[in-house]
C-alpha cells in the first residue's frame, strides 16, 4: 500500500496507525481478524480514485497502540469517529469486515450523525451471533468461546502457538489461498503474534460489555437509520438461521446479499466488494 500516506493519528486517547489516500467523499475501511488495514489493499486503491480512503489499524491491532483496558466496540467505534474528525471529516461512509464490522455497527448506532452509509461484511450483530451459536454447530466458533474466558489462560494458550492459531483461520476461512500471498500472510501473522493480549481483549468484550450495549439498544428500539449493506457467506443456510431477517431487526434501510467468495472477501473478490461499496454510497 505504498500509494498511501501513513499517519500516526492520536484520537480518543489512543494513537492509531492510519493509511490515507485519494480525495473526495471520505470512506473509512475497518479490517477484521486476524488481519490489519492491509486487507483493503485492492479495494482501497480503486476507491481512492474518487474518494478519500481512510484505513486504520484498529486499537490493539497492527501498528496501532495496544493499551490495556476497554476494548468494547463502543470505545473502538469512538476511536474511528475521532480519527476521521482529526483528518478533517465529520461525516463519512463506513465499511467494516469481521471485527471491524462489529466496530462499524456500533459506530452506526452510537454516531448516526457521523456515519452516512454503513457496510458490514460477514458478521451478525453480537447478540445475534451468540444466539445462533448452539449445539455441535457452535464448534466452528470455538475461538469465540476460548477468548471469552477470564484474563490469563486464553492469552497463554494462544501465545504458545500463535502462528498456528492465527494461521489456522487464515487457511480455514479462505476459499482462494492465492488471495493471501505469503508476504501478506507473514504480515498478518507477525502483527497478530505481537498483539495477543489486545486481540483477546477485543473478543472478550464481545462476550461481556458488547452484549450489554447491544441489549440496551435492542430494548430501546435503537436502530441503524442510514443506508446499510450487508454481504455475507451463506452461513444462515449452513447453520439454520435467517441472516437477512436478523439484520432487518437492526436496520431500517437494508440491502442484504450473499457471496460465493470466502470470508476474506475483500481480498478474494475485491471487484465485487468495491462495486457494492460504490452502490451503497449512491443510496
Amino acid at each position: 500500500m505504498n500509494v498511501f500516506d501513513y499517519q500516526q493519528v492520536h484520537a480518543n486517547g489512543v494513537t492509531l496507525n492510519v493509511a490515507v489516500a485519494g480525495s473526495g467523499t471520505p470512506v473509512v475501511l475497518l479490517h477484521g481478524f486476524p488481519q490489519t488495514h492491509l486487507m483493503w489493499r485492492h479495494v482501497a486503491v480503486g476507491l481512492s480514485a474518487d474518494h478519500t480512503v481512510i484505513c486504520p489499524d484498529l486499537r490493539g491491532y497492527g501498528e496501532s497502540e495496544k493499551p490495556d483496558g476497554d476494548y468494547s466496540k463502543r470505545v473502538m467505534a469512538a476511536d474511528v469517529v475521532a480519527v476521521a474528525r482529526e483528518l478533517g471529516h465529520d461525516r463519512f461512509g463506513l465499511v467494516g469486515h469481521d471485527r471491524g464490522a462489529l466496530v462499524a455497527f456500533r459506530a452506526g448506532l452510537d454516531h448516526p450523525g457521523a456515519v452516512s452509509h454503513l457496510m458490514c461484511l460477514d458478521v451478525l450483530p453480537t447478540l445475534d451471533m451468540w444466539d445462533v451459536m448452539h449445539g455441535t454447530s457452535a464448534a466452528v466458533g470455538f475461538h469465540l468461546y476460548l477468548m471469552a474466558q477470564p484474563v490469563g489462560l486464553p492469552e497463554k494458550m494462544i501465545a504458545a502457538a500463535s502462528d498456528e492459531f492465527f494461521g489456522y483461520f487464515l487457511d480455514l476461512w479462505t476459499k482462494d489461498p492465492a488471495a493471501i500471498p505469503p508476504e501478506v500472510r507473514s504480515v498478518y501473522l507477525d502483527a497478530s503474534r505481537r498483539a495477543v493480549p489486545s486481540i483477546v481483549a477485543d473478543y472478550r468484550a464481545s462476550a461481556t460489555i458488547d452484549v450489554t450495549h447491544d441489549s440496551e439498544d435492542l430494548a430501546q428500539g435503537n436502530k441503524l437509520r442510514m443506508p446499510v449493506t450487508v454481504i455475507q457467506q451463506d452461513w444462515g443456510t449452513a447453520l439454520g438461521f435467517d441472516a437477512a431477517a436478523r439484520w432487518k431487526a437492526w436496520a431500517t434501510d437494508l440491502h442484504h446479499q450473499t457471496t460465493t467468495a470466502g470470508h476474506f472477501m475483500a481480498e478474494e473478490a475485491p471487484d465485487e466488494i468495491s462495486t457494492a461499496i460504490r452502490a451503497l454510497l449512491k443510496r
